[in-house]
This record gives structure tokens, sequence and C-alpha cells, in this order.
């Protein structure tokens, strides 16, 4: 697996799971094939041994490599492929999964990502937010930023946005109705959030600190609130490591003009 999962221990007021990476060179594959536009084939066979791309395009990959490099602004080039492993994550998390592919530009201006639930009835009964965050300051970017992005949404705001994105996402899935599934929803009850962010160490009492207040932006079940942390050392070289293995695994696959 590209990434592995450990569950948070004793946090009462949300839940959720540290990563760790056992294989840079297998989450490097994974990466370099989304970056080349095969994200629905990566969860296709995610949970399959031997992760290999299907045959693509010198365009594809110049586009891939693009996506790789830093552009002028490392960050970007970091936060995209940090999105990227927080799209693994949940995939491994939940397998089959209703959720949108990852975006395919630097600094995406909207939802980092989505994931929706629907019954047996095909009434929508969950719809997580995601918001991921890779930064050499967790808590000050928690505090100061996610925390008011959630109050936000919490109040209603942006609610136009979340309601178009799900509309594609399960008219996509084959839903009989996507348009009154989503005027039927009871926002106040579905709505769930997923914070992913990279920090120095995940403990016990990392996490107490990093995601203190959360069930004061967020109020409700513990349901609603799921957290994920990155456990990473000296973040920005580490990307610029990941970013140069999938930059070659990406070149590796062009095999059509």
């Amino acid at each position: 697996m590209p990434i592995n999962l450990t569950a948070f221990n004793v946090q009462k007021e949300w839940k959720g799971c540290t990563w760790c990476v056992p294989s840079v060179d297998e989450l490097a594959n994974a990466i370099a094939i989304i970056a080349v536009g095969q994200a629905l084939h990566v969860a296709k066979i995610l949970h399959v041994a031997g992760l290999a791309p299907k045959p693509t395009t010198k365009g594809a990959v110049k586009g891939a490599i693009k996506l790789l490099s830093s552009s002028g602004n490392i960050a970007h080039r970091d936060g995209w492929m940090f999105q990227v492993m927080s799209w693994l994550a949940a995939q491994l998390r939940t397998p089959g999964a209703l959720m949108n592919m990852p975006h395919m530009i630097h600094a995406h201006k909207g939802l980092d990502g989505l994931q929706v639930s629907i019954d047996g009835t095909e009434k929508v009964t969950a719809v997580v937010l995601f918001e991921d965050k890779a930064t050499e300051n967790p808590r000050s970017m928690v505090r100061d930023k996610v925390w008011p992005e959630f109050r936000e949404f919490e109040m209603g705001e942006n609610e136009h946005l979340v309601t178009a994105e799900v509309t594609l996402l399960i008219k996509g899935a084959g839903h009989s109705d996507p348009q009154q599934a989503v005027a039927d929803i009871m926002w106040k009850q579905v709505r769930r959030y997923r914070l992913s962010i990279t920090d120095e160490q995940s403990t016990d009492q990392s996490q107490a600190k990093l995601f203190k207040g959360y069930e004061k932006s967020v109020p409700g079940g513990v349901e609603r609130r799921r957290a994920e942390v990155f456990e990473v050392i000296d973040l920005r070289k580490w990307m610029d490591d990941l970013a140069k293995v999938a930059i070659k695994k990406a070149e590796e696959m062009a095999t059509t003009d």
C-alpha cells in the first residue's frame, strides 16, 4: 500500500488516523499515475498488489511533470501532492466510496475533496468536506485558517458550491434523480468534515493540541469531525524528493504519441 493508516487511540472529540509511507517508490508511482490522468484506474486497483498504469501519451506525461514541478511556488506543488495523498488515504480507508477525483491543477479554488454517502433509498445521508493542508506551521494553520473556514460552512457559506459538486458526483454515480436528492438534503444533519494535515509528530498529546477547538467549530456528534495527520520531518525536502521520484515514474509511462 502507498500509505498505511493507524487509528488514533484516545481522542473523544474527533476520529482519525496517522499516516505513514512504507514505500516512497510505491507512493510516487500512485501519484504519477494520477498525475497523467488515471485516478479512476488507481481507485479500481489500489488494493491490488503491483499498481501499474495503463499506456498514456507524451502529452499526458508532459502535463503530469508540470503538476509535479514547483513552477515558482513550491507550496502549490506540495499542496497538490498532499491532496492526492489525502485522496489515496480516503480510498484506502473506505474502498468504493463515492468521492470526487483529485484536482488536476495547482491551488484549485474550491473544495479540496468531497465524499458522499447514499442509503438504499438513494437518500444522501452524509456529505464529507475535505480540507488538506501541507504546512510547516500546522497549529496556526488549523486555528487561523481551517476552523474559520469550517465555521463559515456551518453557517451555510458556499453551500451553492457544495450543492453543485454533490449533484455532479451523484449524477455521475447513476443516481436516478440527483436534483431531487440534493433538494431533499438536510444540510445540518449530513454535513461532515475531514481535515488532513502535516505535522512532525502524531501522538495523543500532539493531536489534542493540534485539533483543539474542533468540536467548537463543528458542534455535534463525533462522526461530524474527522482528523488525519501525516507525520513527516522536513516537509519541503520530503515532498521534493517524492516529486523527483514521481516525475521519473511518469516519464516511464509514455508509450504512445
